[in-house]
């Protein structure tokens, strides 16, 4: 049987045996393992509680359920069946599935257990290079976990999605283009790529009149190496387009035409298919998760400020200002359809 969750012991597993070669991740697995030992061993020492006479005459015990079944154990230490399929829970929440079977969880995770059990009597735990790093896994911890705090209560209320969405609707205009490339030898050169400057006009007109009479121009462009026209619309939300372009795109109607890029080689045209706004349903994940980065970078600013931070800029450097590299798509070149979809996805991503 095949069970998912088990990504993070493939890793650890593979570093102690060599039976797989996933990377190496102890750092998670060894502070879950911390958290069992330290949980089984508590309850280990615990001090058993009197047994009373009429607790003697009791009846059996009915069965153990399933889940504090006891299926493991190493030395004094016992894991029920609940502790570790919420560890594989865990690994799976955090690394994602892996295809393993049960029995070899089980069989590497008892090794794991064996190892830190014998070098917790060896005083391993005492030394100063594996307090360091628990110092650090700690700190880690910590630090994720009050991150997440801070990010949570950051998410913003559907009141403020639908206040910014009213106050910014204009960024959510799209347009659906259509967009003709026309490659044009000017100088007439025999070695020139691209047709005459003559020609290449009178096709921008063949292709702007089938337009007009409602057709498409499909068949005027097919088998011409020096021509491109875009098969169907593709949509751009206001922003995405570069400046010039974006306010050419944007100041069109529908059915309408214009040149935004002509050179000595090369005519760049774009058709207005339409024009609409996305509306809050659709476009609320992506506001919120705008919104939610602004007042989680808020409140990591004033953290800074109230606790003191500070770096020695002769040692580290001065601070370099963000990336603010462009993503976006380049509308002056040819490229493949992209559905609003995948673009939603990919900005939620980011």
């Amino acid at each position: 049987m095949k069970i998912p969750g088990a990504k993070g012991l493939v890793g650890i597993f593979s570093y102690l045996f060599r039976f797989h070669t996933a990377p190496v991740k102890p750092r998670l697995v060894l502070n879950l393992l911390l958290a069992s030992i330290l949980t089984v061993v508590s309850q280990a020492q615990a001090p058993s509680p009197p047994t009373s006479a009429a607790a003697a005459s009791a009846p059996a015990k009915s069965a153990t359920p399933p889940s504090e079944k006891v299926v493991i154990k190493v030395g004094n230490l016992q894991l029920t069946q609940s502790d570790f399929e919420s560890l594989l829970a865990t690994l799976e929440e955090q690394q994602g599935p892996a295809d393993l079977s049960r029995r070899a969880i089980g069989e590497n995770y008892a090794s794991l257990l064996m190892l830190a059990q014998q070098a917790i009597a060896n005083h391993l735990d005492s030394s100063p290079d594996v307090i360091r790093q628990l110092a650090i896994d700690r700190n880690q911890i910590l630090s994720n976990a009050e991150f997440a705090r801070l990010k949570n209560r950051a998410k913003p209320t559907a009141e403020e999605i639908s206040a910014y969405y009213s106050a910014h609707g204009d960024d959510y205009d799209v347009v659906d283009l259509r967009r003709l490339f026309v490659w044009q030898n000017s100088t007439n050169s025999k070695d020139g790529k691209g047709m005459s400057p003559p020609d290449a006009q009178a096709l921008i007109a063949a292709v702007r009149q089938a337009f007009a009479n409602g057709g498409d121009a499909a068949n005027l462009v097919q088998g011409k190496k020096d021509v491109l026209l875009d098969p169907q619309p593709i949509p751009f939300q206001r922003g995405e387009l570069p400046g010039k372009l974006n306010e050419a795109a944007f100041g069109l109607q529908p059915g309408q035409w214009s040149v935004v890029e002509q050179t000595p080689d090369a005519l760049v045209l774009i058709y207005v298919v339409k024009r609409y706004r996305r509306d809050l349903h659709e476009i609320s994940p992506v506001i919120e998760k705008k919104l939610q980065s602004q007042k989680l970078r808020s409140q990591m600013e004033d953290l800074k400020k109230t606790s003191g931070l500070w770096l020695d800029e002769q040692y580290f450097g001065a601070a370099t200002p963000a990336s603010t590299s462009s993503t976006l798509p380049n509308p002056s070149a040819p490229t493949n359809s992209v559905t609003r979809e995948e673009k939603d996805r990919d900005e939620r991503q980011k």
